[in-house]
């Protein structure tokens, strides 16, 4: 089973998922967002395993949300996915993905349903 955590270090929710993952067996492959962020096209493809929208996503207390102007309602998809790679402090996490299907480990026990 290849699993991918989208992952901050630095941040409790995302450790926790981690380890969940690690004591259930899994090693996943892990991608420090915030020091290797996805692709637009690899975000597009987390947010339809995701089932969701660029917005549900996104962190909008950071100040990089407000200062690249993310609040505007009038931005398309694919300019907030732009906007998200090119801010990836602004990206939720933790992120994990399994095949098809991917969680958002908020709360961290979330992502024991994709596995």
């Amino acid at each position: 089973m290849a699993v991918t955590i989208y992952h901050n270090p630095r941040c409790s929710k995302s450790r926790q998922a981690l380890q969940l993952l690690r004591d259930r067996g899994i090693e996943p492959e892990i991608v420090e967002y915030l020091k290797t962020p996805p692709s637009a096209d690899e975000m597009d493809a987390v947010l339809a395993k995701l089932g969701i929208e660029p917005r549900a996503l996104m962190r909008t207390k950071e100040t990089a949300y407000r200062d690249a102007g993310m609040a505007d309602e009038g931005l398309s998809r694919r300019v907030l996915i732009d906007l998200m790679v090119a801010n990836p402090i602004v990206i939720e996490r933790p992120i994990v993905v399994n095949g098809a299907r991917a969680a958002l480990g908020r709360p961290p026990e979330s992502v024991l349903s994709i596995l």
